[in-house]
């Protein structure tokens, strides 16, 4: 199980890594605070201070067609921000 999917590269998650030096990835599911710490220490070498944690609910959908009418939905995802120790930087955009 890989804790750390994908790093989320966005506007506000950007601003947070300027301002804050906060920076957000996409985590599995079923990690807690403790395993994402620990990977992203492992993954980037840094130092992490807090991590919070944000369950994202499916977006359900529905489209009308000749068909008839079609349901469905996204994925339920799970948000990692990741506050790291003054000082330290993780560069998002050389792995590109």
């Amino acid at each position: 199980m890989s804790i750390l999917i994908k790093p989320i590269i966005t506007e506000k998650a950007t601003m947070q890594s300027e301002l804050f030096n906060a920076y957000a990835f996409q985590v599995n599911t079923k990690a807690n605070k403790v395993e994402i710490k620990k990977a992203v220490e492992a993954a980037y070498g840094v130092s992490v201070e807090k991590v919070r944690t944000i369950n994202v609910r499916p977006d359900r959908k529905t489209k009308f067609t000749k068909t008839g009418v079609q349901h469905g939905k996204t994925n339920a995802i799970k948000k990692a921000i990741v506050q790291l120790a003054e000082g330290e930087v993780i560069d998002l955009y050389t792995n590109m």
